[in-house]
């Protein structure tokens, strides 16, 4: 993204209901350190959710594999393609900044509304090959979004509207509050979708891995039995998103049963794990085979453990991604109040998933503090191949404790949108917004 100070940004505040608020918006151009205050300040004041779109030049180079592709006739596009319009009516800003009509728009929803859809949907991607690096496809060298650009309020597009208009100026307190809650909800709702496909792939590519050192046939079975479900994932999400209706045809409840057992699987393998840390001596070191006979394989570089978590791992990300569709579905069949439906069945499925994971993260985290020994024997001294081997497992189980989080102060998230020329839009993961 450009960095010479001299881009001019637009924003557009977005509520997903009638909201009143002071007039937060109202002024010349600000700061990306101001628009980041603007948002807090705006989500702590509103009773309903309030997002912000910005509008940045597309850059050149854009992974566009990595998102969800909607055409221009799919409702996210269209909702976009109509706000868009209005706004350029009654901005010369807005106008002069998507006349090319190859824009990179990117919501940013605060951190109080991201945690209503799920506490553990987003969380940071590791890209390959860079230690502590974040995935995302529209960031400068320092790390931001346009960084020296000058941010500036765009009004309300057009008449006044309703929770469920496509958009209308609603004035609020003095401030001109864009409703949206299509816009919002399509956009969320294709963001979190296809950052939880994001995960998906990586879970593959690690159990791919796994697979190939182990040769277990169960595992190798659960693995593409979850894989399967992908076609029928891929196919209701296109159908939902453009405001389809589902049906049987598409297999999409048997990928919901195969998906469920592999959950209920891995909540009894988490269940066997907890219970087998809290039989262990506190304060006394483990014997590496005391562990090894509990977690097969974790002293390994694979290994049956680390290949249960990957399993894990993806039978979450596909449930993320069939939450999403009942939430999107759910909400479409009460076009009155969307966002709040779709808040509401995110919610109820979610907070088992969310406790999973946190469990999960338990584990990796108290297997990452244990102290170990070699078993005890006759001998007092250790053979060097002892000394080896528990220098090494003590090196990989203290790994596992690496890039865990449990719990955390929410974060902002940011959704980015490239609209292409012909009005087609390609979705990329939701990820934590950058300040």
């Amino acid at each position: 993204m450009t960095d010479d100070h001299k881009t001019t940004v637009p924003v557009w505040t977005l509520a997903t209901a009638d909201v009143r608020v002071p007039a937060l918006t109202a002024g010349e151009s600000m700061t990306a350190e101001r628009l980041t205050e603007l948002r807090g300040a705006l989500a702590a004041l509103a009773d309903q959710p309030i997002v912000t779109l910005e509008a940045h030049p597309l850059p050149a180079r854009i992974d566009r594999s990595r998102g969800l592709s909607l055409d221009a006739a799919s409702p996210l596009a269209q909702h976009l393609s109509q706000f868009i319009n209005q706004s350029t009516r009654t901005s010369l800003t807005a106008a002069r900044a998507t006349a090319s009509g190859e824009v990179l728009y990117r919501m940013v929803v605060p951190a109080k509304v991201a945690a209503q859809v799920g506490k553990g949907l987003v969380r940071p991607m590791v890209a390959k090959g860079a230690a502590g690096a974040i995935r995302g496809p529209l960031v400068d060298s320092a790390g931001k979004i346009a960084a020296g650009a000058k941010f500036v309020p765009v009004g309300g597009a057009a008449a006044a509207g309703t929770a469920g208009a496509t958009a209308g100026a609603v004035a609020a307190g003095g401030a001109a509050l864009t409703v949206a809650a299509p816009l919002v909800l399509m956009a969320v709702a294709v963001g979190v979708s296809a950052h939880a496909d994001q995960k998906r792939q990586q879970a593959i590519e690690h159990i791919t891995e796994l697979l190939e050192q182990l040769h277990e046939d169960k595992l190798d079975d659960e693995r593409s039995a979850l894989d399967g479900c992908r076609a029928a994932i891929d196919k209701a999400t296109a159908i939902l998103l453009d405001q389809g209706k589902l049906g049987v045809s598409l297999g999409l409840d048997s990928a919901v049963y195969a998906i469920d057992t592999a959950l209920s699987k891995a909540d009894r393998r988490l269940a066997r794990w907890r219970s087998t840390l809290d039989a262990l001596p506190e304060d006394k070191p483990v014997e590496l085979n005391t562990l090894t006979e509990a977690f097969p394989g974790i002293d390994d570089q694979g290994g049956t453990f680390r290949a249960h978590l990957e399993i894990a791992s993806l039978a979450v990300a596909l449930k993320r991604r069939v939450v999403v569709l009942q939430a999107v579905e759910h909400a479409q069949n009460d076009p009155g109040n969307p966002f709040e439906n779709f808040v509401r069945e995110l919610k109820s499925d979610q907070q088992r998933l969310d406790e999973l994971e946190s469990g999960l993260a338990d584990v990796l985290l108290r297997l990452s503090a244990l102290e170990l020994t070699r078993p005890n024997g006759r001998l007092p001294v250790f053979k060097p191949s002892e000394v080896d081997r528990l220098m090494n497992a003590a090196h990989r189980i203290h790994q596992l404790g690496r890039g865990v989080t449990v719990g955390g102060r929410p974060q902002d998230v940011a959704i980015e949108i490239a609209r292409e020329k012909d009005g087609s839009v390609v979705v990329f993961p939701a990820l934590p917004a950058e300040a």
